[in-house]
């Protein structure tokens, strides 16, 4: 890990390249090489460090969500590098422990990868989600490695290398990766991958896979014991997901039904971060459709929103405000003027 650390620092940039997938060999050398690791700290770690680690997560987790991975994310990296990276070379109390602990590590480092991503620093969470895979092959955890694969393909979908998102996410759907997956989980692996496929231009197979994961989601009960990394994924988050892909295949009246009733169905104070982008997408749709009063209106709720969110993708969201309403401003639309002046202050005011 220090070895990646010093990579992570050094990264000038997101590689395609390195988004090239692991030869099946990959992760059962990397599962075998974890069992053979020798102990060489005094630390001796049991299944307390493990639930001490996954409560800190957990802790991270809610400030993401409500408050963007510009917070606590300097926190996250520094308890990932110090205490964990310590007990990864302590002494397991047994194998399940060992496993449990990788496992948690990898949670971390993929939840430090996912913050940089959120704060636009793409070169650092790319670093981060191949840490997280590798500590999720050594736990021989092939549910979470997909959860990994799904995140990595997300972003390569915001960055704009549809090939690749399509080629992370369908290894994030394949195998054992996705039957260990609970339904939920497999309902949020379903519809990333859908989003690949609809930014690939296969709008058929976009639809039927997110059909699958409709019906993955409806088929999750409480009593699934889901991992706690898919608490943020329910009804909102499909319909948010699943509206982007219909927007990029190119359907934008379903899409506005789909990012209205993720705006409906979502616990905005929980989920403010989420909440702001899904109304900044909508404005945009709107706006699209040639309803400008429709889309200011969205706009001024995910503002709204925003305020204390730390976040590269609002950050975004409020740029595009800005640049879609030129025009109007340029003819002195005042509802233009308000939007725009509001979010000129928050791009000022908010750094990731």
């Amino acid at each position: 890990m220090e070895l990646e650390r010093r990579r992570v620092l050094g990264a000038a940039a997101y590689s395609i390249a390195a988004l090239a997938l692991p030869e099946d060999t990959w992760w059962q050398q990397m599962t075998a090489r974890s069992r053979r690791r020798a102990s060489t700290g005094a630390l001796v770690v049991g299944q307390t460090d493990v639930d001490a680690v996954r409560e800190m997560i957990a802790m991270f987790s809610t400030i993401d969500q409500r408050r963007g991975g510009g917070h606590a994310r300097s926190a996250a990296y520094r308890y990932l590098t110090t205490d964990v990276e310590m007990y990864l070379h302590g002494a397991f109390r047994s194998d399940t422990v060992r496993r449990d602990l990788f496992s948690a590590a990898a949670e971390l480092a993929y939840l430090v990868g996912w913050m940089a991503f959120d704060s636009s620093e793409h070169a650092t969470a790319q670093r981060f989600f191949s840490v997280a895979l590798k500590l999720a092959a050594e736990a021989d955890d092939p549910a979470l490695a997909g959860h990994i694969l799904r995140a990595m393909s997300h972003q390569a979908v915001d960055l704009g290398h549809p090939p690749q998102a399509l080629a992370l996410a369908t290894a994030s759907v394949d195998g054992n990766r996705y039957t260990h997956a609970t339904p939920r989980e497999r309902a949020l692996l379903g519809v990333v991958h859908a989003r690949a496929l609809a930014v690939s231009g296969r709008a058929s197979d976009a639809s039927q896979a997110l059909l699958r994961a409709s019906d993955n989601l409806r088929a999750a009960r409480p009593g699934d014991n889901d991992p706690a990394r898919v608490f943020f994924f329910g009804e909102a988050s499909l319909s948010h997901e699943t509206a982007c892909a219909l927007r990029d295949i190119n359907d934008p009246a379903n899409a506005i039904k789909e990012f209205n009733h993720s705006v409906k169905t979502r616990k905005a104070t929980t989920f403010t971060r989420t909440h702001a982008v899904t109304l900044g997408y909508l404005g945009a749709l709107h706006l699209q459709r040639g309803d400008l009063d429709q889309a200011c209106s969205s706009w001024s709720e995910a503002l709204t929103a925003m305020e204390g969110v730390r976040s590269g993708r609002t950050r975004q969201v409020a740029s595009t405000m800005h640049s879609l309403l030129l025009p109007f401003q340029r003819r002195n639309v005042r509802v233009a003027h308000e939007i725009t002046t509001r979010a000129t202050t928050y791009l000022r005011e908010s750094p990731t």
